[in-house]
């Protein structure tokens, strides 16, 4: 297992760019290692961004970073997007959920680049006007495969990653493996947006917008989790934001 970081390598008259991680947790901010090891590797200077819902505190700390990795966490409140709630659904945090919506619009509006993982995708979604199942299992019954792993280290469950997106630019196209831990996914795509990677059961697992100048990549697995296990297959996810945030 990987742990702490390096200091970035520098160049004369060059600075390694101030990456902001949103927090997570209730009562609390907090990130976790895994995170902060794969921006400081991937050699970026990694920030907390602490959960706000005052929109002016959070422009200001956006003002000081480079680039923004969007982490996991809690379900998102489906009234975001104009559903009511299921039984199936597990705990949301409000304040979070403001936080969340709030930092994807600034962010991408701002021209910072933006990775989102796991929550992060589908905060980035629901904040451009897309919408989530709220429970894989129970809205798509058919679905063979088992979403959510005991194990989020280790890649379980292929992945179809499209030919000619972003992420295949920057990993590999077609079929790979990747580990995810979630319930809820990306379901109607936000405008704007293209799919970058489908599991077989057609749920999908990245999006990615590169119009109107945003820079926005995100995937429903953990590349954070797998180079902290030594699969540093998808560590060229937060090499590429760390490159984005030094133009």
């Amino acid at each position: 297992m990987m742990c702490g970081c390096s200091a970035p390598r520098l160049t004369h008259g060059s600075r390694a760019p101030i990456i902001g991680i949103s927090a997570g947790g209730t009562g609390q901010s907090r990130v976790g290692q895994d995170y902060i090891d794969a921006v400081c590797a991937a050699g970026g200077v990694p920030v907390i961004i602490p959960i706000l819902t005052d929109s002016l505190a959070l422009a200001a700390i956006l003002d000081r970073v480079d680039g923004v990795v969007m982490t996991g966490g809690e379900d998102i409140d489906p009234a975001f997007y104009g559903e009511a709630a299921l039984p199936q659904m597990g705990e949301i945090n409000a304040p979070r959920d403001t936080f969340d919506l709030m930092l994807a619009r600034l962010s991408a509006r701002g021209g910072k680049p933006l990775l989102g993982i796991c929550r992060g995708v589908q905060a980035i979604n629901v904040a451009f006007g897309g919408s989530l199942w709220q429970d894989i299992p129970s809205q798509i019954p058919e679905s063979p495969i088992q979403h959510r792993s005991k194990n989020d280290e280790d890649p379980f469950h292929d992945v179809y990653i499209v030919e000619g997106s972003r992420l295949a630019a920057l990993t590999i196209s077609g079929a790979t493996r990747i580990n995810t831990y979630h319930h809820q996914a990306v379901k109607e795509v936000a405008r704007g947006f293209v799919v970058s990677a489908t599991a077989p059961d057609s749920v999908v697992e990245g999006i990615e917008c590169f119009e109107n100048g945003y820079r926005i990549i995100g995937v429903q697995f953990h590349p954070e989790k797998m180079f902290e296990s030594g699969d540093f297959r998808y560590q060229p996810l937060f090499e590429w934001l760390v490159k984005e945030s030094r133009k």
